[in-house]
């Protein structure tokens, strides 16, 4: 189920579904942005896909799960391609530049439910990228 759950939450993502996303959260989800604050609860995950779905057109490919034997805790791999689509405080200015990086996500879950996100990325390498 754990892989199961992970693939659901990607295959969303790349349709764009914030609720599908979000179906797959527990109320109390723990999200831990690259280089940014943990988020926590279903309502500040929206609201930061919200901001992301402004800024930036991502789709996800190359995609490999990889899930403990017990289930509560998994890993992904993938690679990040997008289009910067609105300039985002602090960071280059948007222009509709293209990028391509690998990235990867770690999870917890509990019954079913993803109760942690971490996603890591190489902040350096998109900065040049869109510069």
């Amino acid at each position: 189920m754990t892989k199961a759950t992970i693939e659901r939450y990607f295959d969303a993502f790349n349709r764009k579904d914030i609720a599908g996303m979000l179906d797959c959260l527990s109320d109390d989800v723990a999200h831990h942005v690259n280089e940014g604050e943990v988020r926590v609860g279903k309502e500040a995950f929206a609201s930061f896909c919200d901001h992301m779905a402004r800024c930036y057109d991502e789709t996800l490919t190359e995609l490999v799960v990889f899930t403990a034997e017990d289930g509560a805790r998994a890993a992904a791999e993938y690679m990040v391609n997008g289009t910067y689509l609105e300039t985002d405080a602090g960071l280059p200015e948007a222009t509709g530049q293209g990028y391509r990086l690998p990235a990867g996500s770690f999870f917890s879950l509990s019954a079913d439910k993803i109760s942690r996100v971490v996603t890591y990325y190489n902040l350096g390498d998109w900065m040049k990228q869109v510069s």
